[in-house]
């Protein structure tokens, strides 16, 4: 294998598991998060619209976290910046 396909491979598997890794934190963050908010809310039905705008906030703050791999594994896929160097290297 010459450097551009072992270049290319290792994006691919990288971006893989930014995303496998980048999706599984949040996805447990917000369960736990909306677990939470709905048994704060059976114990106080009148915090019901403080705790739901608190919550959302939240949510908003931890879906960033996948949203940040995405962006990388989009880098490593589509503006990889190894790229260009180990193409002038391969002297193409």
């Amino acid at each position: 294998m010459d450097s551009l396909t072992l270049i290319g491979l290792a994006s691919i598997i990288t971006a893989g598991a930014c995303m496998a890794i980048g999706s599984l934190g949040p996805a447990l963050g917000q369960a736990k998060a909306v677990s939470s908010a709905l048994s704060s809310i059976a114990q106080q039905p009148d915090e019901a619209g403080t705790i739901a705008r608190t919550l959302f906030v939240g949510l908003a703050m931890i879906e960033s976290m996948a949203i940040y791999c995405f962006v990388v594994s989009m880098i490593l896929l589509f503006a990889n910046p190894f790229w260009r160097y180990i193409i002038s290297k391969a002297g193409g």
